[in-house]
């Protein structure tokens, strides 16, 4: 069967893909999480094959920060993994090839992913498993005969969990009269109808949107120039603030994670904070494969996650803020005005979060609830804002680590690698506020 355009609507088919695919998740003490177990001396929880990724514990010295020091589990994913989406024009539109994807951990079972969404240890079957779909569009030597590369990426993922984490993000062109057989479980979506569908709870999920962020306003092929000057000045900026800055985090043994406790169903923080670490079994049987068990990571409050935003001349502009996380590669990376947990301690408010929860209902432009990775995290769930700032924040100049970025700049830092996980998610919603929309190319 050849892959044709979607012509129905996109939430009824995934509703009709979640009633028959939806995983059966069931949370299991850790003596019964088959196939894992807490390593003899460290109490690291690791696969019995030694692959996947294993749950360690982390040290973190940061004097800049809020918090001088803190001990905490960390996930320790090693492996790159491939987050690829197909793409084609039809009838004058960009449409995207897109899979309904259930995760143990998302919130409404299935959800729209990346046409391909594998780590390595998956598409090399180390779970002895099916074939990863359409994997030979992106690997290496066989897209270019199959399809014209348009991003091609390494990105940080959530650096709070993850240590060091990185996944590919690639999209791949192939020629309108491609012969794309279309497997169960996918469908061809315009991308006009994917940022839509942005603006719904928990639809598209998180490694979807880092994909789709690098479509936000291309360049090339008669469009705007790039904001080279722009996106030097940045660099520069972000190059200084990364050299100035200086975090410490080294893993230790899970065991010496100080402050966390393991119990028969869960590691916790002794005040009952943050987040937990649980065992789940899962059935699923759409996936490679129908039945495993995996530890989850599970956080105890929602996160909040926005940018401020000013049209008033030129491109829309966003207040970035550089960002430390004690699981990035680097010192920092560009990440949104405001990224905090719900769950906030007693103390000073992050900068900037005021304006976002107070600003009146005219002033907010983007108010949606999207679930993070479902792989890794159990109902992970950040409420992603894009607020309108008053004319006296964009007037006056932004603390130190903050700066005005352009949208189009932004979209150029995003794909050299150097903007979080968060703000990627933003980003893909930004050229659904007014900019131009279905770019058709991100060169």
């Amino acid at each position: 069967m050849t892959a044709s355009v979607a012509a129905d609507d996109p939430r009824a088919w995934l509703a009709a893909r979640n009633a028959r695919d939806a995983c059966a998740v069931r949370r299991v003490p850790f003596a019964e999480l088959r196939g894992w177990g807490f390593a003899p001396g460290t109490g690291d929880l690791v696969h019995d094959s030694g692959r996947f990724f294993a749950v360690r514990g982390l040290r973190v010295s940061a004097p800049h920060g809020p918090v001088a020091s803190w001990s905490q589990p960390i996930i320790d994913q090693p492996e790159t993994g491939i987050l690829g989406i197909l793409v084609r024009r039809s009838g004058g539109l960009t449409h995207c090839l897109m899979q309904a994807k259930a995760e143990p951990g998302n919130v409404g079972g299935v959800q729209l992913s990346p046409t391909v969404q594998a780590t390595h240890s998956n598409y090399t079957r180390v779970h002895r498993g099916a074939r990863t779909r359409y994997l030979d569009y992106f690997t290496h030597g066989a897209h270019a005969a199959r399809g014209r590369v348009l991003v091609d990426v390494l990105q940080s993922e959530q650096a709070s969990w993850f240590l060091h984490k990185r996944n590919r993000n690639m999209i791949v062109e192939v020629p309108q009269d491609a012969d794309v057989p279309l497997a169960d479980g996918y469908r061809w979506i315009p991308l006009t109808e994917l940022r839509a569908l942005l603006r719904v709870d928990n639809v598209v999920n998180m490694d979807a949107r880092s994909v789709l962020s690098s479509l936000s306003f291309p360049t090339g092929r008669g469009r705007a120039a790039p904001p080279v000057a722009e996106t030097r000045d940045a660099l520069d900026w972000l190059a200084r603030i990364r050299a100035g800055r200086r975090l410490r985090a080294r893993t230790v043994p899970l065991a010496q994670a100080n402050g966390w406790r393991r119990e028969a169903d869960e590691i916790v923080h002794r005040e009952g904070r943050f987040f937990r670490v649980i065992g789940v079994e899962v059935t699923a049987e759409s996936r490679e494969v129908g039945r495993w068990c995996q530890p989850l990571l599970a956080p105890c409050a929602r996160g909040i996650v926005a940018f401020l935003v000013t049209r008033s001349t030129g491109p829309m502009r966003v207040l970035a803020c550089a960002r430390t996380q004690q699981g990035l590669r680097e010192a920092a990376e560009i990440g949104p005005t405001v990224q905090v947990s719900e769950d906030l301690p007693p103390g000073p408010r992050p900068p900037y979060l005021d304006d976002v929860l107070g600003a009146p209902p005219t002033r907010v432009r983007r108010d949606v609830l999207l679930s993070e990775e479902g792989g890794r995290f159990h109902h992970a769930v950040n409420r992603y804002l894009v607020v309108e700032a008053p004319e006296e924040r964009v007037a006056e100049s932004p603390p130190e680590g903050f700066r005005w970025i352009s949208a189009p700049c932004l979209a150029a830092l995003s794909r050299g690698g150097h903007v979080n996980v968060e703000a990627r998610t933003l980003l893909a919603c930004l050229p659904d506020l007014g900019e131009p929309d279905d770019p058709g190319d991100a060169e």
